[in-house]
């Protein structure tokens, strides 16, 4: 049997279960949709080492997120996560590739808690920035996938519309699948990384800029920005995502967004970065914060 997952699969109380044990899938006994009484929801799993890994994993939660998924050959899975009233439907993408930024998927895991997030990011894994239960309320649910190696962030961008998903998602990159302005009312920004296996390629450090003067401390301090300000249409100050790359610095492991401000002290306390600045600020819409872990 192979180490890496090849299948997966969202199964929903009263579908039947026995036809996915029989055709060799795994449950993780976690059930996503708690406490919604005869709706219970979980993710199987399937490894077989006559078939690809899977490499990515990406999550919609509109029909314009899927566009780019779709023309860039990912699989998507029939089934939402979680069928429960009120909450956005979030579908599970996979794509199996073999490219210099892809990294074979070996575990899934989810959580409820920040406590529970720190314990994962440290060690190893990555989070899927999506809420599961977005707009559902109750827990922050979040999905989580362990890699066959160590990966580390060597590239990110931004985009602020869907018409070059398909060219970002081509070339490698994975989206963080949250708003990056959420609840603000317009249009739709995304944070997308690259990853790489060589700790050397990898970016050393993210900083978020916010008045002119931030803007050019940062360009004296020789970090590189990400050529979308994530205020242009709001008439706000502008708001810009730095990055800056040196072998002697410590490699980021992983990139992703905080919504849940309880999880701020959390975070941090334990050692993860977490900019405290609101991507958000001036406008009605979430706080939220960009979180990195080194």
């Amino acid at each position: 049997m192979a180490n890496y997952i090849t299948h997966l699969d969202v199964h929903h109380h009263g579908a039947d279960e026995q036809n996915l044990l029989s055709h060799g899938f795994n449950k993780i006994d976690v059930n996503l949709n708690k406490g919604e009484e005869g709706n219970g929801s979980h993710v199987w799993f399937k490894k077989e080492s006559d078939h690809a890994p899977i490499t990515r994993i990406q999550l919609t939660f509109n029909i314009e997120m899927s566009v780019g998924l779709i023309k860039a050959g990912y699989i998507k899975l029939p089934n939402p996560i979680i069928p429960a009233p009120g909450a956005d439907p979030i579908y599970i993408w996979f794509f199996q590739g073999s490219g210099p930024y892809d990294t074979p998927i070996v575990e899934l895991g989810f959580t409820t808690t920040a406590e529970a997030e720190v314990q994962m990011f440290q060690q190893g894994w990555e989070k899927l920035a999506c809420d599961l239960k977005r707009r559902a309320g109750g827990d922050w649910l979040y999905m989580w996938v362990k890699r066959e190696n160590p990966t580390y962030i060597t590239d990110v961008a931004v985009t602020d519309s869907f018409k070059s998903d398909e060219e970002y998602i081509k070339k490698g990159y994975i989206r963080v699948d949250e708003d990056a302005r959420r609840g603000v009312g317009r249009g739709y920004t995304f944070i997308w990384y690259r990853q790489t296996t060589d700790p050397k390629r990898a970016l050393s450090d993210l900083k978020v800029s916010t008045t002119e003067s931030e803007f050019q401390a940062l360009q004296q301090q020789e970090y590189q920005p990400v050529n979308i300000n994530f205020h242009e249409w709001i008439g706000s100050h502008p708001l810009y995502l730095w990055y800056k790359r040196e072998e002697s610095g410590k490699p980021i492991k992983a990139i992703t967004l905080v919504l849940n401000t309880a999880a701020v002290p959390v975070y941090k306390k334990a050692g993860i970065a977490v900019i405290e600045k609101n991507l958000n600020a001036g406008t009605k819409g979430n706080i939220e914060y960009l979180c990195f872990n080194q």
